[in-house]
Parts: C-alpha cells; structure tokens; sequence
C-alpha cells in the first residue's frame, strides 16, 4: 500500500494548526514563517481549479466595488 498526500492538504492543515495559537505567544521569526507557509500554499492552490475559482470569485468582487465607485 502506498501511502500519498497532496502537498496542499498538508500545508492547509499546518495553516490551521499555526493559527489556532495564541497571538502574544509569537514571536517576529514564528509570524515570518506562517506568511511563508501561507505564500508557499497559495502558490501551489492557485494552478487548481479551486484556486482559479477563488480567482474568478475575487475579480468579479473587485469589479463589482470599482463600478460601485462610478
């Protein structure tokens, strides 16, 4: 049996798990690594389906706020 795991599940699990901890307990170089982890899923995300979704769902949110302005 081989075992397999999308590297974006394990990077979305780690996402939640960092940001469950308390906010005074991080420190500079702890936050620095989360906005990574974070930019290093978002990068992987984005080629999928789900993440050209999210894509679509946010233009269509900005095109919606800058017509709004007019």
């Amino acid at each position: 049996m081989v075992l397999s795991i999308n590297v974006a599940v394990l990077l979305a699990v780690i996402i939640v798990l960092r940001l469950r901890r308390r906010t005074e307990a991080r420190k500079r170089t702890d936050e620095q690594l989360t906005v990574l982890i974070v930019l290093v899923f978002g990068v992987l995300v984005a080629p999928t389906a789900f993440g050209q979704g999210i894509l679509h769902v946010v233009g269509q949110l900005a095109d919606g706020i800058t017509q709004s302005g007019h």
